[in-house]
C-alpha cells in the first residue's frame, strides 16, 4: 500500500502523543513532542507553558490571519479500558471496517489527537506557500478538557490578531457552525435549622426543591435556529447535615446550563435571579456560545465538499476565541472519553484532505 508522506507523518506523530500521558495540566511532555516535530522540519515555533504555536513562513502583518487550533491534553482513562490507554496499537482493517485502513487505539486518539495531527499536517502543507490571502497560525494547546485558563486563552495576546479560526474537534469532518456555551451555577437555598421531631425550623431542602422544579420546567422563549433551546440541568444537590434529625439550614445545588447564541450569559443569569429564591453564583462567564455564519466562505467551501452543517451541543476552545470559528475535524464525538478510544486511520487521511481543500478556497 502506497502511503502519502503527510499522512504517514501525522499517524507517527499521533502515536508518539498517545504513548505520552498528557492529562490536563500535565501536558509538558506532549508539548515537547510537538515542538520537536516542528524543529525537525525547520519550522520555528514558540511556546508558553504547554502551548506551542507557529506562523507561516511568509507571514504578513497586513493580511488577515486564520488560526488552526486543537488540543493535546486528555481526560484520564476510565476503568473500563481493556487495552493499555498509552499503547498506540494499530488494528488492521477488517471486512466490516467502513474506513478500510484499520484503526489506531489509545487515549486521546479521537479527542482530539486525530484533529491536531491533521491540522499540523495541513499547516505544514501551506507553510512555505507565498502570496496567500491569509496568514496561517497553528496552535497546539493545553487544558481544553478542563476549560483551564492556561490553555488557548493564555496565549491569545501573544498570537497575531485572529480574524478566523478552525478548531479541530471530532465532527466526522462535518461543519459545526455553532456551539453551545456553558454557564455553571452554584446555588444555595437558605432556611433555618431545627429539630426534625418538632415543628421547628425552615427546611432548606424544600426551598431548594421549589427552585429545582423551576429549572426543570422553565423554557426560555427564544430558540436558536442552529442550536435549539437553552438546556438547564440540575446535576448535584447536598446539605451539610450529618445528623438525621436536624432540619437543614442550607441546601446547595449545581446547575449546568448550555447557552445558545440568542442569549448572553448575563441575560440568562438575570432571568434566573428573577424566578428563584436561592442565592446564585456563577462559577465562570468565560465559555460563550460561538458561531460562524452559514454564508461564510469557509463554511461554503465545506458545503461544496458535501459536508453537513449542524449546531454542536458540546463546548470546546471555540468558546474562548474572539473570532468566527468553524469546529470541524476527523473522528466521531460519540467515541470521545469512551473506553478503548480509537480513530480510524482513514479518518486522519480524510481530515487532512478536508482541511486542505476547505482552506484552498479561502487562503
Amino acid at each position: 500500500m502506497t502511503e502519502n508522506k503527510p499522512y504517514q507523518e501525522a499517524v507517527e506523530l499521533l502515536q508518539k502523543l498517545i504513548a505520552t500521558p498528557s492529562f490536563s495540566k500535565e501536558e509538558d511532555k506532549t508539548a515537547d513532542i510537538v515542538e520537536q516535530f516542528f524543529k525537525e522540519r525547520n519550522i520555528p515555533s514558540k511556546r508558553s507553558l504547554n502551548n506551542v504555536w507557529c506562523v507561516n513562513k511568509y507571514f504578513d502583518e497586513s493580511k488577515p490571519t486564520i488560526l488552526l487550533n486543537s488540543h493535546h491534553d486528555t481526560v484520564k482513562s476510565n476503568p473500563q479500558y481493556t487495552k493499555d490507554p498509552f499503547s498506540p496499537i494499530i488494528e488492521e482493517a477488517r471486512p466490516d471496517d467502513p474506513a478500510g485502513r484499520g484503526k489506531l487505539f489509545g487515549l486521546g486518539s479521537n479527542d482530539a489527537g486525530g484533529c491536531l495531527v491533521s491540522l499540523i499536517a495541513t499547516f505544514c502543507h501551506f507553510y512555505e506557500m507565498e502570496n496567500l490571502k491569509f496568514n496561517i497560525v497553528i496552535a497546539a494547546t493545553a487544558e481544553e478538557e478542563i476549560s483551564g485558563k492556561n490553555g488557548i486563552e493564555s496565549i491569545l495576546s501573544s498570537l497575531p490578531k485572529i480574524d478566523l479560526a478552525i478548531v479541530g474537534e471530532p465532527t466526522l469532518t462535518n461543519l459545526a457552525i455553532a456551539e453551545k456555551g456553558l454557564l455553571v451555577l452554584d446555588c444555595a437555598a437558605t432556611g433555618k435549622a431545627g429539630h426534625a421531631a418538632r415543628e421547628e425550623g425552615e427546611n432548606a431542602i424544600y426551598k431548594a426543591m421549589t427552585d429545582i422544579s423551576w429549572f426543570q420546567t422553565y423554557q426560555f422563549p427564544k430558540v436558536s435556529e442552529v442550536l435549539g433551546p437553552i438546556k438547564m440541568s440540575v446535576t448535584s444537590i447536598c446539605t451539610e447535615n450529618k445528623a438525621h434529625n436536624v432540619v437543614p439550614a442550607i441546601c446547595s445545588f449545581v446547575v449546568d446550563i448550555r447557552v445558545t447564541d440568542v442569549y448572553t450569559h448575563e441575560e440568562i443569569l438575570e432571568t434566573i435571579k428573577q424566578h428563584i429564591q436561592s442565592e446564585v453564583k456563577p462559577r465562570s462567564m468565560r465559555l460563550r456560545s460561538s458561531k460562524i455564519e452559514k454564508d461564510h466562505p469557509l463554511v461554503q467551501a465545506g458545503i461544496k465538499l458535501g459536508k453537513q452543517m449542524y449546531g454542536s451541543p458540546t463546548t470546546s476552545d471555540a468558546a474562548l476565541i474572539p473570532a468566527p470559528v468553524l469546529k470541524c475535524g476527523p473522528g466521531d464525538s460519540a467515541r470521545s472519553h469512551t473506553a478503548d478510544e480509537f480513530i480510524y486511520l482513514k479518518e486522519i487521511e480524510k481530515g487532512i484532505k478536508t482541511y486542505i481543500k476547505i482552506l484552498e478556497k479561502v487562503v
